[in-house]
């Protein structure tokens, strides 16, 4: 039986970064190379970044992806690796046998755009397989994208034929079926599959299934790393023929995983031209017809450790976060910090994704901030190492109110807006980004305050509900103690009642309902988009439920304001949940 020496690169890309994704390729398959690999395989649309979104339509984009795997083929050869087989993912356009075999009704993208993997070995292209089913649901919006392939690709590597699908290919019937049919001993699948929580589970449970129905080993390789909203959490996966587990990578870390397969001889002929199984035509490449025989016990690498629930979450949101003020040239970050919960565990986020030398909190208290709230702030500054800066607001407060005479909730967000004034201010001056700190609780009931609270840059917590911020608060710091550091957030600010300090005596809770209970109807009518009837039929009280309802359906014009955070839930407010701010419809109790 030939062994194939397989090398996943779990890497992170950045959109557009074209020259410096290749680059990237190029250094893992150097690494995938010294260590003896056969095969190479990297994530979807690793030369380009993914998700492109409308830049899939131009031209000139499209061209440049086309341009760099033809010199990644040449640079590999120059670089003394052409006899490494590299499967690589990347933006291309449809082949014209694809474009003739539409259906009339279906429209097709400007320039013909596909989400593409092309297998480069001896310095050229010896085959191209394009994404078959193109998602349109949740966060993906790829249908409006991207032109769907026809075809399945087998490629035969050192006696041993492999099977190519991209991402969602394996979450439906087709590819596997057809890797099946084909008699691959092998499928890998490139894949830009975003984090949500617990979905590591669902992923490993997928690629045995896959890999049972296609009778073949299955290695699934992930991206790794933050784009917008998004979080590619890596979790690369190797199963053999049966679905067991031969080898995964880490979560939220780049990783090259290299792995020995023994895997059945290549015994299928080649098909009749038009051949197709279950709806998909095979085109077969003959790259290496030679077996490279066992020689020694197979290289089989321990499966990483996994986090939990809630330190999946936490990580999640680092990676996040870091990914977007790297990726977007800042080097710092601000935030209003006022001693509570929600800032505070963004503060310790920041310091965890950033290092404390680039992290400033502003303490912007007004007259009715209390002490402990101040030295609270203090505390985090202190276990920390963040850099702390107090610009009290009373006085600027007074100065407003002598030309306004404002009162009641105008006057609370006028104090709000002021210091979302000094925070914009020190950005513009210094070049931080400014965090916002709300939660998704707040965000789905318009508990914020448009241009002040809501300002900033970037959101780590807008996709946890404030039960879950309490939840993480207590991972951090157990995570810490664990490890015999000092836990970053104070105790006082995890058990105190929460507060926007806006008026004397102030509570969260004279304007929400408890935390515990309102969390519980949000996952049921925003997570779950179930109707108010349904969510009335799980156990709520009506008229708590019609008064949730309600601050959520007239909350989506803040929604729409509010900056980008990561997606860490099933539902996040912004790329899965999408509403028009215009509507009459009411849910009905």
């Amino acid at each position: 039986m030939p062994r194939l020496r397989l090398a996943l690169a779990q890497m992170n890309p950045v959109v557009g970064s074209v020259d410096a994704n290749t680059d990237a390729v190029v250094e893992q398959a150097r690494a995938a190379h010294a260590a003896g690999a056969h095969l190479f395989v990297t994530p979807e649309m690793v030369l380009t970044g993914y998700p492109i979104e409308d830049m899939a339509y131009r031209a000139t984009f499209i061209e440049a992806s086309r341009a760099a795997v033809a010199a990644l083929a040449t640079r590999l050869v120059d670089e003394g690796l052409g006899d490494l087989v590299v499967v690589v993912g990347h933006l291309d356009t449809a082949k014209d046998a694809t474009l003739a075999n539409l259906p009339d009704r279906l429209g097709v993208p400007k320039n013909q755009p596909t989400n593409s993997a092309s297998v480069v070995t001896g310095g050229r292209v010896v085959a191209r397989y394009d994404k078959h089913h193109l998602p349109n649901y949740g966060v993906f919006d790829e249908f409006r994208h991207f032109v769907p392939g026809d075809e399945t690709q087998v490629v035969q590597v050192k006696g041993v034929d492999v099977a190519i699908a991209i991402c969602e290919d394996i979450w439906q019937d087709g590819p596997s079926a057809a890797a099946d049919a084909a008699e691959a001993g092998l499928l890998v699948v490139l894949n830009g599959s975003p984090y949500e929580a617990a979905k590591d589970d669902t992923r490993l449970e997928l690629c045995a299934r896959r890999a049972r129905e296609g009778q073949c080993a299955l290695a699934y390789v992930n991206m790794v790393g933050g784009q917008d909203e998004l979080v590619f959490d890596g979790d690369s996966i190797v199963v053999d023929s049966g679905g067991e587990l031969v080898a995964r990578a880490g979560q939220f870390v780049e990783e090259l995983v290299v792995v020995d397969l023994d895997l059945p001889a290549a015994t299928a002929p080649m098909p009749e031209p038009g051949t197709r199984f279950h709806g998909l035509r095979v085109e077969r490449t003959i790259v290496s017809t030679d077996h490279a025989e066992p020689v020694a016990e197979p290289l089989r690498p321990e499966p990483a450790e996994r986090w939990d629930d809630a330190g999946e979450r936490y990580q999640a949101i680092v990676l996040g976060l870091r990914d977007y003020v790297r990726k977007n040239g800042f080097r710092t970050v601000l935030m209003g910090l006022s001693g509570g919960i929600d800032s505070t565990l963004v503060g310790a986020i920041a310091v965890d994704a950033l290092g404390p030398e680039n992290v400033f909190g502003v303490s912007n208290p007004s007259a009715w901030s209390t002490e402990h709230s101040l030295g609270d702030a203090g505390e985090l500054a202190r276990r920390t190492g963040l850099t702390l800066d107090n610009v009290p607001i009373a006085g600027i407060f007074d100065t407003f109110q002598e030309s306004l005479h404002l009162d009641g909730l105008a006057e609370e967000n006028l104090q709000a807006r002021i210091r979302a004034v000094i925070w914009m201010g020190l950005s513009n001056q210094h070049g931080h980004l400014v965090l916002a700190c709300g939660n998704k609780s707040e965000l789905a009931t318009g508990y914020s305050t448009i241009y002040g609270d809501a300002v900033g840059g970037y959101a780590p917590i807008k996709d946890l509900p404030k039960t879950l911020v309490w939840e993480l608060s207590r991972w951090r710091n157990a995570w810490a103690e664990q490890r015999g550091e000092t836990p970053p957030i104070p105790e006082n600010a995890i058990s105190k009642e929460p507060s926007a300090e806006l008026r004397p005596g102030q509570l969260d809770s004279d304007s929400l309902p408890p935390y515990e209970l309102l969390d519980a109807v949000l996952d049921a009518y925003v997570e779950r988009d179930l109707g108010a009837t349904e969510v009335i039929a799980e156990g709520f009280d009506p008229a708590l439920v019609e008064r949730v309802v309600t601050l959520v359906d007239r909350a989506e014009y803040k929604r729409r304001q509010y900056p980008p955070g990561p997606k860490v839930s099933r539902r996040n407010f912004g790329r899965d949940r999408r509403l028009p701010i215009t509507t009459r419809w009411r849910e009905s109790l």
